[in-house]
């Protein structure tokens, strides 16, 4: 795993083999120790930045260049 560091100086490992494909490019799993124990979010490895966010249909988009990873299943009545 790659370690990084976040702009607030948290140390954080990036998992490049566990993905979520993204519409600009992948998302990585990042956890906060190296034996993958404790989960912490995601990569955006399009703009190379931790901001990004996921809502309860399982979408993920960074906030910094709108990359974006739809939903596993969608449902109209969500919309």
């Amino acid at each position: 795993m790659e370690a990084r560091t976040t702009e607030d100086g948290e140390q954080l490992y990036v998992a490049r083999n566990e993905a979520e494909r993204g519409s600009k490019g992948p998302f990585f799993v990042v956890y906060t120790d190296r034996d993958r124990e404790a989960r912490w979010g995601y990569f955006c490895a399009n703009c190379e930045a931790f901001d990004n966010a996921m809502d309860s249909m399982g979408r993920i988009q960074c906030n910094v260049c709108s990359n974006i990873r739809k939903a596993d299943e969608w449902d109209a009545a969500h919309e």
